[in-house]
């Protein structure tokens, strides 16, 4: 809370010493940019005679962590991130929260700021999505983090509850004309069946409560979970189908605005501490439980009647436009009250001797997940590592009918995968519906057709095939177009874009981690071993003189790095070298690798290498490289490991680097080494 009479920290004048700072630096990816900040921070602190301690949130885990007597210590604290921090430990301080790129580029002015910063309070004002950040943030960066951030902890939820689900169908389903794939009770699939049913039943609440979470803090967590909760239960506002992941994004804003809101409410100091445990939670839980089951619920209720009233005064039309129809309405919400609708209006029609109309459906039902699943594999440079991952499972969910495998890509980027779901799923609709394709029980995918219960199973499978292909294109096409458009945002709004984040399939969403939205999850396994003689190598043996050249001959960036990439080579570590360029020019193409100072860190994870090699070369005229503050790159690092490269040493290295690279003396003495023996020296100096 803002408290204009609380003095400025430090006086003025030669009082400015005095003071002790602390600091938090994180992006997204918690890579280059992350240390970067921190040495730029340190050396401002220092040239201004002020003690100051920085904590990095690195993708290597938190390093220089703040104690409490730090902080009990401090005057004041900077935030420099463009992730979330949880700043509870730092309430009655003075907290200045900004983009990480801003302690890069102006750590002196962030040092004055943070003298009459607003002082976080017990509610959490000034919190990690507080839009308190000294000039240099933005709304729109907060809801995006925010929306990463809960699908990050969701799909979890999906992919375990979903695949988990689909094996217990799999091995102890079988066809019923009224109950669809049924798994006798009591039997052991039946509980694997119910454990998994559990963790879709979660990823709705999580979804909402994760998106609150990043907006509010900790107490908009039980409110955006309860929100999610009751727009997932259709019951609480007579309807027939929860709200499904649309209603979970819609109560996760809510909650974590509301939050906010009361935040702003000042209360006498004796009710502070209560606050945030029990006053916000219970009031914002109460107001937007009632909110949503007397305000939103109802039309939502509204909605599933009138659209089943009229699905039912379609039956006689046109079977090609009622399969495109209901197609589009299965593709629309994956679970929600317009896809259930066309669901139950199929599935209720099959008891009537209809079952076309379920077949339209079936046919709908997986090309969502399939679509998704398809785009990941079709172009990798567009997904993180962990989407790539959740479209295997979305692949497999979808082969089994469970359209919600496709649910984080739609939450992720709903502007473009909620149309070309759509799209792909009318298409399906309509071809199952003239060729006649029937279902005799509610249930769709590939699944049933193999266990018998499809009419037409030839073209079934033709409908789906093609509905997967064309929401694939889609999706890629349109997610394409939104990344070359957001090449030119700042760096808080281009997850993975100008981060350097070591990828040979592109960067996505943070989650938000780290959310995101936006960071990227790596699976930890063991650190490739480094060679001997650790007290003479040169970032842990993977830079040698081999890799090293004094004057690069290329004058733009894409002969640069095919140059650097022959220049690897040289070592015998490189299986591939056009590949290893094309992985490069692929990462650079969603976000330069040009960190500013006349630095740039290309950078490719490939098979196209065997094992680490990092290389260094000089441009005494500079190329561009579209680094954020315009400067040529003189000093040009290329790191490549291959895709199996396991364990953190990667990122332990370019962390190491670019935190040295920050000194304005190593960078001049990097410059003048006449060779390459003289360079290595210099470069020793990176530990």
């Amino acid at each position: 809370m803002n408290h204009p009479a609380d003095p400025p920290i430090g006086g003025g004048g030669s009082e400015l010493t005095k003071l002790k700072l602390l600091a938090v630096t994180a992006c997204p990816t918690g890579i280059a940019h992350t240390y970067m900040a921190a040495e730029k921070l340190s050396q401002a602190a220092e040239s201004l005679g002020i003690d100051m301690k920085v904590e990095t949130q690195g993708s290597i885990g938190a390093e220089n962590v703040l104690t409490d007597n730090d902080v009990r210590e401090a005057d004041g604290v900077i935030i420099a991130a463009d992730k979330d921090v949880d700043l509870s430990r730092f309430v009655g301080k003075r907290v200045l929260s900004v983009g990480v790129s801003e302690g890069i580029s102006n750590p002196e002015r962030l040092i004055e700021q943070v003298r009459t910063a607003p002082v976080h309070g017990a509610g959490g004002v000034g919190g990690a999505a507080d839009p308190i950040t000294g000039g240099g943030g933005k709304e729109r960066s907060v809801a995006y983090k925010a929306l990463m951030n809960g699908v990050s902890y969701m799909i979890p939820f999906v992919v375990v509850g979903g695949l988990l689900i689909a094996i217990s169908l799999s091995l102890g389903g079988h066809t019923d004309p009224k109950g669809g794939l049924v798994i006798p009770d009591d039997s052991f699939w039946m509980h694997v069946n119910q454990i998994g049913v559990i963790g879709f039943t979660l990823m709705v609440p999580i979804l909402s409560g994760y998106i609150a979470y990043a907006i509010g803090d900790r107490p908009a967590l039980v409110p955006g979970m309860i929100g999610g909760w009751i727009a997932n239960t259709g019951e609480l506002y007579d309807s027939k189908a929860g709200a499904g992941f649309i209603g979970a994004i819609v109560t996760g804003f809510l909650a974590g605005y509301l939050v906010l809101w009361i935040k702003k409410v000042k209360v006498p100091k004796f009710a502070q501490p209560i606050m945030p445990i029990i006053v916000i939670p219970i009031v914002a839980t109460t107001a937007l439980g009632l909110f949503f089951i007397y305000v939103i619920g109802k039309p939502i209720s509204w909605v599933f009647e009138h659209l089943t009233d009229w699905l039912s005064g379609m039956t006689g039309t046109s079977a090609i436009l009622l399969g495109a129809i209901l197609g589009l309405m299965i593709a629309f919400d994956m679970g929600g009250p317009v896809n259930k609708t066309a669901f139950l209006f199929g599935a209720g029609l099959i008891a009537t001797g209809n079952q076309t109309v379920m077949g339209m459906c079936a046919a709908a039902i997986p090309v969502m997940p399939l679509g998704q699943g398809l785009a990941t594999l079709i172009r990798k440079r567009l997904y993180s590592e962990q989407e790539r991952e959740t479209g295997f499972a979305a692949l497999f969910m979808g082969l089994f009918g469970i359209s919600e495998g496709a649910i984080p890509f739609a939450a992720a980027r709903p502007a473009q995968v909620i149309p070309a779901n759509m799209l792909g799923g009318a298409v399906a609709g309509a071809i199952a519906g003239l060729a006649g394709v029937e279902d005799a029980v509610p249930h769709g995918g590939p699944i049933v057709a193999v266990l018998g219960a499809v009419g037409g199973v030839p073209m079934f499978f033709i409908a789906v095939a093609i509905g997967t292909v064309v929401t694939a294109l889609t999706t890629v096409a349109l997610v394409d177009l939104s990344e070359r458009k957001r090449r030119g945002a700042p760096l808080v709004d281009v997850p993975g874009g100008l981060e350097p984040v070591l990828v040979g399939v592109g960067a996505g969403a943070v989650t938000a981690g780290g959310s995101g939205a936006a960071a990227l999850q790596k699976a930890p396994s063991a650190a490739p071993a480094a060679p001997e003689d650790a007290a003479d190598e040169v970032l842990s043996g993977y830079l040698t003189e081999q890799t090293v050249k004094v004057q690069l001959a290329s004058a733009d960036k894409d002969s640069a790095i095919r140059e650097m990439a022959e220049l690897l080579a040289t070592t015998g570590k490189v299986d591939d070298v056009e590949e290893l360029v094309q992985t490069a020019l692929r990462r650079e193409a969603q976000g330069t690798t040009g960190l500013g100072e006349e630095i740039a860190v290309p950078h490719a994870k490939t098979d196209a290498v065997t094992s680490p090699v990092v290389g260094f070369a000089r441009s005494s005229e500079g190329i561009e490289w579209g680094s954020l503050d315009g400067t040529k790159a003189k000093l040009v690092f290329m790191i490549s490991v291959p895709e199996a490269a396991a364990g953190d040493e990667h990122l332990r290295i370019l962390a190491l680097l670019s935190r040295k690279l920050m000194d304005t003396g190593f960078r001049a003495r990097l410059e003048a080494a006449p060779d390459d023996a003289a360079i290595l020296d210099v470069l020793r100096e990176v530990r």
